[in-house]
């Protein structure tokens, strides 16, 4: 398995997160124009999150809570999201190319300008 690198900018301000992803609180963070590509975040709560800008190309995603998260513009090319919730997230712009939305919940999403 290639290494995952996580490159946070400037604008991280959740506070130490350490490397284990899976299943993490990460409600209501900014996190808008990080690198998060490849990361595993299955089953990870990032309800309200700002992911505005992130890269999350190649991301396992799959039973993450996305509630209310703002993906405007996000990078999710060939992201894993099966049985991720969508519910209310702003995917405007996102670009969703190869993305697995199998069993995701897309109820009530802002998809204006996704690339699918």
């Amino acid at each position: 398995m290639e290494a995952m690198w996580i490159i946070f900018d400037d604008v991280f301000t959740c506070g130490k997160v350490g490397g284990q992803l899976t299943s993490a609180d990460l409600s209501n963070c900014d996190w808008h124009n990080s690198n998060l590509r490849g990361a595993d975040l299955r089953g990870a709560d990032l309800r309200g999150a700002d992911l505005s800008g992130v890269d999350f190309s190649y991301a396992r995603l799959s039973g993450a809570t996305l509630r209310n998260a703002d993906l405007t513009g996000a990078d999710l090319y060939n992201a894993d999201l099966t049985g991720a919730i969508l519910r209310n997230a702003d995917l405007t712009g996102a670009d969703l190319t190869g993305a697995d939305l199998t069993g995701a919940d897309l109820t009530g999403a802002d998809l204006t300008g996704a690339d699918l």
